[in-house]
């Protein structure tokens, strides 16, 4: 499963892969059923989660009922457990690049007025590039953007603009693939070359690989950072992280205004 997964990712443009993927996971789910794993997304129960990864392969990460990978399971739960998203009266939402595992239950959520956007997506409602957002500023509550930043040239004007759409006290998600072990993000736009991009920053068409100092990026455009969002999974058992298909390691780099 993994091999077709990994040629899958390899060989078909993304915005294919999104539509095949909204039929071909349904029958993968039904074989799938089980009790060993629980997606605290679509509250499915599994065997196991599948094998995911464009270079590494991660096990347990893929969950088959709405193709969530670990890190949006766990920011699932940090905005169900730590955040007043799914309780507000009313929250303005801007969604770039919207995962398939969040963009229907985010759709259905009465208190949000949900706005979706990406480059490419053929499952958005706004066509848009992340350094030249079509909205006036302080448009948005929250902004969430996740694994998109390393994919931009110049990630730091695509955060002056989450920065200028978003609403004093918003917050913001902005996930990326981050080295913990680094201090230092690795980068360097002129490597053009797939097989180098993907040995130096991990996929192919990636410009960077993240290091710590991604926190004092967002700083320095004005982003508070939440450090309970940080430090969240200090708090959760080992249990609850095998079972949900989360990652130790991971951090959820969540800010606000």
């Amino acid at each position: 499963m993994y091999r077709i997964i990994k040629v899958l990712l390899k060989i078909f443009p993304r915005p294919l892969l999104i539509k095949m993927s909204l039929i071909v996971h349904k029958f993968v789910a039904f074989f799938m059923r089980g009790n060993k794993v629980s997606c605290p997304i679509c509250e499915g129960n599994f065997r196991k989660f599948l094998p995911y990864g464009y270079v590494k392969k991660r096990d347990n990460a893929l969950c088959p009922g709405c193709l969530s990978l670990e890190r949006h399971r766990l920011l699932w739960l940090f905005l169900k457990e730590h955040t007043n998203f799914f309780n507000a009266e009313e929250l303005k939402v801007l969604h770039i690049a919207p995962e398939q595992c969040f963009i229907g239950r985010f759709k259905k959520m009465k208190n949000l007025d949900y706005t979706t956007g990406d480059l490419e997506s053929p499952i958005v409602d706004v066509k848009m590039d992340v350094c030249d957002i079509p909205f006036e500023d302080e448009a948005f509550d929250v902004v969430i953007c996740n694994h998109v930043l390393e994919h931009v040239n110049d990630d730091n004007i695509a955060m002056r603009e989450f920065y200028r759409v978003m609403k004093n006290d918003g917050m913001g998600i902005f996930q990326v693939p981050l080295n913990i072990k680094s201090e230092t993000t690795d980068e360097d736009s002129t490597i053009t070359d797939r097989a180098e991009r993907e040995r130096r920053f991990g996929q192919y068409d990636h410009v960077r690989y993240y290091g710590m100092d991604y926190f004092d990026r967002l700083k320095s455009v004005g982003f508070t950072i939440n450090n309970n969002a940080k430090q969240y999974l200090s708090n959760m058992c080992v249990n609850d992280l095998e079972r949900k298909g989360i990652i130790l390691e991971d951090i959820l780099p969540i800010v606000k205004k």
